[in-house]
């Protein structure tokens, strides 16, 4: 019935100037529960083979292998919800660790982590929503998404539904990947997937290990090629009363007999609103002069 009820609103506010949404805290949360149906509905009449299949054995070839820092100093963003974040990480860890991706199967972020409510174990992150940062059950997951990422980009899979962040949210503290290159993830309808496209199966491994999130990408036997991923002309720039975080973020791919470069394609161009306090933004990467 609730359902019914916030289409027929949803119609008639869409003709006016504001969304439905944007009306109201309570028209937003209808609106959500809204897009979590037809995620369902989409799932259920799809033809797409969800991985499901996990294994304690390690394929042998290792794609590409990454850690990142789990707890930073977010500059406002109180400390015990960074250190939160680290339980649902180990929460997510157990739900993927060893997932096989077969041939033509898609990886999908919440058809195997599933539901973050405080009831399947997960407490309160950071989690970053329309309205700004609020801590939420799940908040820090985005991290875990952004791992699986960075090591698909670093393949020949491919990414099927992605949702990037779209401003600078927090100054860079020990980044090790290009500006960008992250995904953003809400349960259900806003999600991450990978297509297996090779012709061989794929493990993904994950685990936290001396404060950091480590991740691999394995596979049976060597891909042809490696890829690189470079980030080129980065600056920050004012346009009126905003500052923007600039570059280009490319993907190149190497022949991995000759190591020749085979192709360079353009897969991120940032313009992203700086939306943390100007005076943390180093004063040699601006460039007004453009």
């Amino acid at each position: 019935m609730w359902f019914k009820t916030a289409i027929i609103f949803y119609r008639g506010v869409a003709m006016g100037r504001k969304l439905f949404c944007d009306i109201s805290p309570t028209t937003y949360k209808i609106s959500v529960k809204k897009e979590i149906f037809l995620r369902y509905l989409k799932d259920f009449f799809s033809l797409e083979k969800i991985a499901k299949e996990k294994s304690n054995e390690e394929l042998p070839n290792i794609v590409k292998s990454h850690t990142s820092i789990l707890v930073r100093k977010l500059h406002g963003v109180d400390i015990k919800l960074q250190e939160n974040k680290v339980t649902n990480i180990k929460i997510a860890c157990d739900k993927i660790n060893g997932i096989l991706i077969y041939p033509k199967e898609t990886f999908s972020f919440w058809k195997t982590v599933g539901n973050p409510t405080h009831e399947n174990g997960f407490v309160d992150g950071l989690v970053i929503g329309r309205d700004g940062f609020y801590a939420g059950a799940g908040g820090g997951l985005c991290q875990m998404a952004n791992m699986i990422h960075y090591l698909v980009l670093n393949s020949p899979l491919m990414v099927t539904e992605l949702h990037h962040h779209s401003d600078a949210l927090f100054p860079d503290e020990r980044r090790r990947v290009p500006f960008g290159t992250g995904t953003s993830v809400r349960y259900n309808n806003v999600d991450y997937r990978f297509k297996n496209t090779t012709d061989q199966v794929v493990q993904i491994l994950v685990w936290i290990q001396d404060g950091e999130l480590c991740g691999e990408l394995r596979s049976m036997q060597k891909f042809p090629y490696r890829y690189k991923l470079v980030e080129e002309d980065h600056h920050y720039k004012k346009e009126g009363n905003d500052y923007y975080r600039i570059s280009k973020v490319y993907r190149i791919i190497i022949d991995r007999k000759t190591n020749k470069e085979i192709k360079k394609e353009l897969i991120l161009n940032n313009h992203s609103c700086v939306m943390y306090d100007h005076s943390l933004i180093p004063s040699s990467e601006i460039r007004n002069d453009l």
